[in-house]
């Protein structure tokens, strides 16, 4: 078997194994406990979509204030999961890892629904699309489901940027 063979047969192997543990992800995120909230990339395909999955447990810190009585993930920690699963999309597709000079900024959240409460001992899985990158604007359309029930909805934007560094204070 020739090199360009075997080169040819491992970029097949790579693009058909297409998950990501949580260390690979920690890889393409800032995000830290307890603000990462994505747990495992099921599949991808550069350029179009993603499945990933956010299990939730009775331990995540927000249950202890929203609310004690009747545990629900918080909205915005939806839209947030699924703006981390949109931005592992974006990184992956790009085929680059952020360093400390990148952000991804989220800048537009459209036609937000939510249709079911999420739950301790749920698991949600976010599916997102990209409908369009355009002069460094992504935009996805993206979904939450749990046990196959559409749990939210959302066309979410962001752009990524270069941060200048700080310059030194006059004086220092």
């Amino acid at each position: 078997m020739s090199n360009d063979t075997k080169t040819k047969i491992n970029a097949e192997v790579k693009a058909v194994s297409k998950t990501l543990d949580i260390n690979q992800i920690k890889q393409y995120l800032p995000h830290r406990y307890p603000m990462l909230l994505v747990d495992r990339v099921l599949t991808w395909e550069s350029g179009k979509s993603i499945t990933a999955i956010k299990n939730v447990t009775a331990n995540e810190e927000f249950f202890n204030g929203h609310f004690p009585h009747k545990p629900v993930m918080p909205g915005v920690l939806m839209i947030e999961a699924l703006a981390q699963t949109a931005a592992l999309l974006s990184f992956l597709t790009m085929g680059q890892k952020p360093d400390d000079n990148s952000v991804v900024y989220f800048i537009g959240i459209d036609g937000a629904r939510f249709k079911r409460p999420v739950e301790p001992g749920d698991q949600l899985k976010m599916e997102v699309e990209i409908l369009r990158n355009a002069r460094g604007i992504w935009k996805y359309k993206a979904t939450g489901s749990v046990d196959g029930q559409l749990a939210l909805e959302a066309e979410l934007m962001c752009t990524m940027r270069t941060i200048n560094e700080p310059s030194p204070a006059a004086g220092q």
